[in-house]
């Protein structure tokens, strides 16, 4: 069947404007053994940018997918990075090449902090789902989930010399675990509200945390009992004897309200703490003799725009390196020596060139489609299309719409304070402010003829202004400027105005939710437009001057026919507001951007949703099409200006909606829980695995290989029985057509060659499939065949149905299952399965023997 309209699809380009994003971490990392405190790494929306602080540019950008980057972790030996993302995957890179090679999927919600062990071999994250998971990077999988935080996890550390961890929460906890047991001996509740941060001092021996309030509480740790020889039998038992934890004093800090950000430098002599006020706080960690000659001193105070993450390093000659990661879009670097009796900060860098300090709210394309106009709160550039690089970087008051003069020479912008604002490109300087408004200037038009602009205030005036060359008085040179020709007085305050391409019409929405439509050249009324139950935010004008659509806070866009003023169809549109709204040229195709972080293509003659940009991570104010429809540059709240580009690849509908069935799909079964195995309880420690679509797949790729050999075995057994009834003359069975695709290999070979990740899509594998399963594998131990595979997944399925297996005698006696239980009770002289079981019911009659003797003798 043919194409009745071809759709072409826009995809993302590039990313551009952001420095740093404030979500996540920042963090010092080495490049290729380059001076230690050069290279700092930040979050930038889904990617990870790393900045050369010296020089002021960006060396390498690794590669995100989707999801927001929420943590940075370098790896000790300065090789690699991991970083966590919003929908809590965790991805490793490399920094010598930029590539990741490892990735974890665990956690339903994001990443909240990472650590790696002193060697680098482990890995261990929180999330906001309230579980800890640690990871063997060198195996690359999972070691267990650790359950027992009832809220965000802000900070998880390794002790370096011995198997314990310690994490701290939102829920006010701070909980020590035992990593051989895989549980919680100690719980600290000494605090009254959230802990955000942990640092550990003094060779670990004193614990540093940070809260909710204006104290960082000292705890003295003292280990009575090496971990590691506590045996399993005796755990709770000796949970006390593991370390004692006592609160050795306070700090008082002089910001008053919570930790964001508690670090320490390598050899934990500095620790930087900061707030969500302007100060940063620098403490130095004295020892025994130090504190005798001097009291601790408060080295200095960063006062700068509110910091969010701050990093600190140690160098060669008691010099101190930090690295603050700014609200406004902006990284800061300061040295100072820690040897000096007053030490003063030098601000040595500060990265701003690349990106706005607050929000974009207007964009605007030049007549070339090679240069881009941005403007925010107090500056407007104009970037280079092809290069993302700033041509011109000019201070303005709150802009709120703009557009390229014709000739592309110069631009206006309106203000928030109801100013017009004319800056020529070529010398980067403002020519004139024209007072235009008494209230907020929200939309700006340019005229078709190209000889004016009409002006849109919430003044409840639209304005009409025309170009005109004057000579300046200071340099005696011609400029341009605008002058008022007419004035339309309403009712009620205006959002937007837009001129139909004729010049015949100009439409007005007011902030009584209608859109009114007057004649240009007598501005008399000619149609009003209403049904939005909410303001109009948005509205274009197609080419033809036939349709006119408008966008609303009510998250509905309307289509109307312009020559009756009839409502066309109605769409629902986007989750929240709709605040930007524009036909590509010379079709009726248009693009609409709301606050529910989306960007989306719709059809006005069809009323179709064609295709929906995803990529900004927070609510999207404006959008502008180049003249050609070629290109698209979105804003964001997230910092961002965003790239998009129009393939020659189609759209074909159909397909579009099914891959965000299944995108909805994956995003409801990420949230869902890990299945309930019946008659067991949910313990402390669990598998580290997530429920996916790959498991799932993977999971039903295992139960195809289980149906297969099933159906081979049959046919054997009826090959073997009718060899013994009618001799040898029956022919083999054919074999299927898969064994012969992967090479004519045996049908207990069939699970190898899957090659598939079994223990992640173990987890899902139904239980009927298990008995199947282990017979399997117990013909793989009898073989020799895959036995480190086998032992892994057996101890995997042993974990997760383990009540189901010991009480099934038919699997007990499996070779695969004995071969185990040789292997650990040989290892660990422990029982397990039957035995164990049958030594706790002669336990429980001696016990019940024991009660009645007492209440007998009562």
């Amino acid at each position: 069947m043919g194409l009745t309209k071809q759709y072409l699809r826009y995809t993302a380009s590039a990313v551009f404007g952001v420095i740093g994003s404030q979500k996540a971490n920042i963090a010092y990392v080495t490049l290729r053994g380059g001076e230690r405190g050069r290279y700092v790494a930040v979050a930038a929306c889904e990617h990870v940018f790393i900045w050369d602080a010296r020089k002021g540019e960006k060396v390498l950008i690794l590669q995100g997918q989707k999801h927001e980057v929420t943590f940075l972790c370098p790896s000790p030996d300065g090789v690699h990075i991991a970083v966590g993302y919003e929908d809590g995957a965790v991805r490793i890179f490399s920094l010598l090449n930029g590539e990741s090679n490892v990735s974890f999927n665990g956690h339903k919600t994001s990443v909240s902090v990472m650590q790696y062990d002193t060697l680098g071999a482990r890995l261990v994250t929180g999330s906001k789902d309230t579980d800890v998971i640690v990871w063997d990077i060198i195996n690359e999988c999972g070691l267990y989930r650790l359950r027992g935080h009832k809220d965000v996890i802000t900070q998880a550390l390794f002790l370096k010399d011995k198997n314990l961890l310690v994490t701290s929460s939102k829920d006010s906890f701070v909980k020590w675990w035992d990593l051989d047991t895989q549980h919680c001996f100690k719980t600290m509740v000494g605090h009254r509200s959230e802990v955000w941060g942990m640092v550990l001092l003094n060779q670990e021996n004193r614990l540093l945390t940070g809260s909710a309030d204006s104290e960082l509480r000292a705890w003295d740790i003292n280990y009575l009992q090496e971990v590691g020889k506590i045996r399993l039998d005796t755990v709770h038992a000796s949970c006390s004897r593991i370390l004692s934890c006592r609160k050795a004093g306070s700090i008082l800090r002089e910001a008053r309200d919570r930790v964001v950000s508690l670090a320490a430098d390598a050899k934990a002599r500095v620790i930087a703490c900061h707030g969500n006020d302007s100060v940063l706080e620098l403490f130095t960690v004295l020892s025994e003799e130090e504190v005798q000659k001097k009291m601790t001193k408060k080295l200095k105070k960063a006062k700068k725009k509110a910091a969010k993450w701050v990093d600190c390093l140690s160098c060669a000659g008691g010099e101190l390196k930090v690295a603050l990661l700014l609200q406004n879009n902006t990284i800061e670097t300061y040295s100072l020596r820690t040897s000096d009796k007053t030490p003063t900060a030098n601000k040595t860098a500060r990265l701003t060139l690349g990106g706005h300090r607050t929000d974009v709210r207007t964009l605007a394309f030049s007549s070339d489609n090679l240069a881009v106009l941005s403007a925010s709160g107090d500056t407007v550039k104009v970037w280079n299309r092809s290069t993302l690089q700033v041509i011109r970087t000019m201070a303005c008051e709150y802009a709120l719409c703009s557009l390229f003069v014709p000739g592309d020479r110069q631009i206006i912008l309106g203000t928030k304070s109801g100013k017009l604002q004319i800056f020529e490109l070529a010398s980067g300087s403002l020519l004139e402010t024209v007072d235009a408004h008494n209230g907020a200037l929200w939309s700006l038009c340019l005229a078709p003829d190209q000889r004016g602009i009409v002006t849109g205030s919430a003044d409840k005036m639209v304005k009409f202004w025309e170009f005109e060359l004057i000579k300046d008085e200071g340099t005696g040179q011609k400029r341009l400027t605008v002058k008022h020709t007419r004035t339309l007085k309403l009712e009620e305050d205006i959002l937007c105005v837009k001129f139909s391409p004729d010049h015949r019409l100009l439409a007005v929405s007011l902030l009584d939710c209608t859109v009114k439509v007057f004649y240009t050249d007598t501005l008399k009324f000619f149609l009003s437009l209403y049904g939005h139950k909410l303001p109009v935010l948005c509205l274009d004008i197609s080419h033809d001057n036939t349709l006119i659509a408008t966008g609303s806070a009510d998250r509905n866009v309307k289509i109307w026919g312009l020559d009756f003023g009839d409502c066309h169809r109605s769409m629902f549109a986007h989750d929240d507001s709709v605040m930007f709204l524009q036909f590509v040229p010379k079709t009726h195709l248009f693009f609409t951007a709301g606050k529910d972080k989306k960007i989306k293509q719709w059809d006005a003659d069809k009323f179709e949703h064609i295709q929906t940009l995803e990529g900004h991570h927070r609510e999207v104010w404006c959008l502008t099409i180049s003249p050609s429809g070629d290109h698209i540059v979105s804003s964001s709240h997230d910092k961002s200006l965003r790239l998009w580009e129009r393939t020659r690849e189609p759209i074909i509908l159909d397909e579009e909606r099914e891959m965000e069935r299944e995108a909805e799909f994956e995003e409801s079964m990420a949230k869902g829980d890990v299945p309930v195995i019946p008659g067991e309880t949910e313990g402390e420690a669990a598998p580290a695995s997530k429920k996916t679509v790959e498991t799932v797949k993977a999971a039903e790729r295992i139960m195809e290989a289980l149906e297969l050999y099933k159906e081979e075995n049959r046919k054997m057994e009826v090959y073997k029985y009718a060899c013994q009834t009618a001799g040898n003359e029956v022919p083999p069975p054919k074999p299927n057509p898969i064994l012969v695709a992967f090479g004519n290999v045996s049908v207990s070979r069939t699970m190898v060659k899957e090659k598939i990740e079994l223990e992640v899509s173990l987890l899902v594998l139904p239980f009927p499939y298990i008995p199947e399963l282990l017979t399997l594998f117990n013909s793989y131990i009898k073989q020799g065949l895959e036995v480190e595979l086998v032992c892994r997944c057996l101890f995997f399925l042993l974990k997760i149905h383990f009540g189901q297996i010991s009480s099934n005698q038919m699997l007990l006696s499996l070779a695969a299952l004995q071969f185990l239980q040789r292997e650990i009770e040989s290892k660990e002289d422990v029982m397990f399965f039957a035995d164990a079981t049958g030594q706790l019911a002669e336990k429980k009659k001696k016990r019940r023997k024991r009660e009645r003797a007492i209440l007998t003798i009562a």
